[in-house]
């Protein structure tokens, strides 16, 4: 499914060595992220096996989030090559960040 980082040095290693990475945000309390994730985890295994699925709790995590500046969850971060390259929050669809990932997915393995 996805790793849980328990570090900032987790997250940095994950972005030095994976080529593409979705970083998943998340609170306990957030009921829609214990909806959301794994349907968008699944969904990316199947659609895009290469990429890194990741998930920081940002109760757990706060120095994660405040990397990125990560306020509500869930919030969706996904990296190509290290850099940060789309941003989802509160209200998104599985299909449609699929399709945003789509394009530079295809560069990434052509």
């Amino acid at each position: 499914m996805d790793t849980t980082l328990t570090d900032i040095n987790e997250l940095n290693r994950a972005l030095h060595d994976e080529v593409a990475l979705l970083l998943y945000f998340s609170s306990p309390s957030c009921n829609v992220c214990h909806i959301l994730r794994p349907k968008l985890m699944d969904a990316l295994e199947k659609e895009y096996p290469s990429i890194g699925r990741y998930h920081a709790d940002i109760s757990l995590t706060p120095e994660i989030a405040a990397q990125f500046q990560v306020f509500s969850a869930p919030t969706i971060i996904v990296f190509f090559e290290g850099r940060e390259f789309i941003r989802k929050g509160r209200a998104l669809s599985v299909d449609g960040l699929l399709q945003e990932i789509k394009r530079p997915y295809e560069l990434m393995t052509s």
